[in-house]
């Protein structure tokens, strides 16, 4: 293999505001086989560099939005193998001694003779290569602070529509499967938005008894104005919108088209809020079913926004898996690395509880396991436990068995391993709702039969069949 050939696989990242001389360098270094990158400024290095980018930077000193040398120390503690050319044409002894300091691998004065300049670079580049180990890691040390990690398409497609919200003060409706993130999508709408120095306020529709919302909502007679007065001036997010009751939907929509009048009891005035609603739940199908008021689903749906699956991206499963890691060892629990076999393990499963059970796979992983190193046989390990019969079960699984199955997925799929209050209730209502639409379908609608199959009183079963929501089928034929 010929040196411009074994050069191909490096890349050198060019910072300088003059813009003949990042031509001139590029030119030189391209013609070497080098692959090459450039910008005029400092923030641009610095973020190529935290994502992991280039084997080698030659860079200016004094940058239109920073000096080099207040830079270096932060590439040293993300890339401390990645090796740093510094130019300059203040010629002092001062600035070499800086650059000396800094951990600059050398010090080029300008103007340089170009052949002098690759000729360090090659020295620079024959030194220990940053491993795409360290680079990796550095992408995790960069994602652990974000609110949202992942670059492949999908994700990226989730970026420009948030990018194109953030300046508007839109209602927005966030769609996806359980686990992929609504609330951390709708946070950084906020946190990132015109409202970021007012509330983010969260109410979550599913965990609160259906009796309560409107005065969750709302606000009681006791004095607490409720979460709609507590988010103004900033952003009211309802989590799990498919799950608010018809009477609760109608105030709602008679709050938003202006209808009814709710004051802040604090300013005598309406609340300015803005409203982010999510939802796992298919909002047309439940409209159909006459769950869900299509006037309110038009009102809510401004701006949709749809987080894709976790299988559907999953690319993004080693960046995810690295930053949980650190996110795991800063909140106190052992610290550990994966290995690449691991990371192919786990990109192979399914995710039916997307970003937040690989979360918590990690963490259990990490508290559970004395081994410092994450091997595929641990994953392996834990998936099968997730997926295992229970214990001692022969023959046909009972309903017992898999709702005790579904029920430890749900648990584990919880921030801390603790679901949000009024589990009892809720787990009912999720066994009630299929077991009336069935009988009633196995009737053909007749309610008489059903109560009788179901052992219920007839007045019985009619509320319940209102309270649930429970379509009314004619069933089979």
């Amino acid at each position: 293999m010929n040196a411009i050939a074994a050069n191909a696989n490096k890349k050198i990242l060019i910072a300088d505001d003059d813009s003949s001389i990042r031509l001139v360098l590029s030119q030189a270094f391209t013609r070497l086989g080098y692959q090459v990158r450039a910008t005029g400024n400092a923030t641009t290095l610095l973020k190529w560099v935290s994502e992991g980018e280039g084997d080698l930077v030659v860079t200016d000193v004094m940058m239109p939005d920073e000096n080099v040398f207040d830079v270096l120390p932060r590439i040293r503690k993300e890339r401390p193998k990645l090796p740093v050319i510094v130019m300059s044409a203040q010629n002092t002894l001062l600035t070499a001694v800086n650059a000396a300091e800094v951990g600059a691998f050398d010090y080029v004065s300008k103007p340089f003779d170009l052949d002098d300049m690759t000729s360090v670079a090659r020295r620079a580049l024959a030194r220990p290569a940053d491993s795409e180990a360290s680079k990796a890691q550095a992408r995790a040390v960069r994602d652990e602070r974000l609110p949202l990690i992942g670059r492949s398409g999908p994700m990226q497609d989730v970026y420009r529509t948030i990018a194109r919200l953030v300046g508007a003060d839109l209602t927005v409706l966030i769609l996806g499967e359980s686990g992929t993130g609504k609330e951390l999508v709708a946070r950084a709408l906020h946190d990132m938005g015109r409202r970021k120095d007012g509330k983010f306020v969260v109410i979550n529709l599913a965990a609160v008894p259906r009796e309560r919302v409107e005065a969750e909502l709302f606000g009681r007679e006791d004095g607490d104005y409720g979460k709609l007065v507590e988010a103004d001036g900033g952003t009211l997010f309802l989590d799990e919108i498919g799950d608010m009751p018809l009477d609760a939907q109608t105030r709602l929509l008679r709050v938003i088209d202006g209808s009814e009048t709710a004051l802040n009891p604090k300013t005598g005035r309406r609340p300015n809020v803005r409203i982010i609603a999510a939802t796992n739940r298919d909002l047309r199908s439940l409209i159909q079913q006459g769950l869900f008021r299509e006037d309110l689903f038009f009102r809510l749906n401004v701006a949709p926004l749809r987080l894709p699956p976790l299988r559907d991206r999953a690319e993004d499963i080693p960046d995810l898996a690295r930053a949980f890691l650190l996110r795991a060892n800063r909140e106190g629990l052992p610290a550990k690395t994966i290995d690449a076999s691991a990371l192919e393990r786990l990109k192979l499963h399914a995710w039916p509880g997307n970003v937040r059970e690989l979360e918590n796979l990690i963490r259990r992983i990490c508290a559970l396991y004395g081994e410092e190193l994450i091997t595929a046989r641990i994953i392996e390990r834990e998936l099968a436990d997730q997926q295992a019969p229970v214990a001692g079960q022969e023959g046909p699984i009972t309903l017992s068995a898999l709702v005790e199955r579904h029920l430890g997925g749900y648990f584990a799929e919880q921030p801390d391993g603790i679901p949000p209050v009024g589990l009892y209730d809720r787990v009912l209502e999720e066994v009630e709702r299929p077991l009336i639409q069935l009988t009633l379908s196995a009737t053909r609608g007749n309610q008489v039969r059903a109560a009788e199959i179901l052992g219920l009183n007839r007045n019985t079963l009619r509320k319940k069949i209102q309270d649930l929501g429970v379509e009314m089928s004619r069933g089979r034929r």
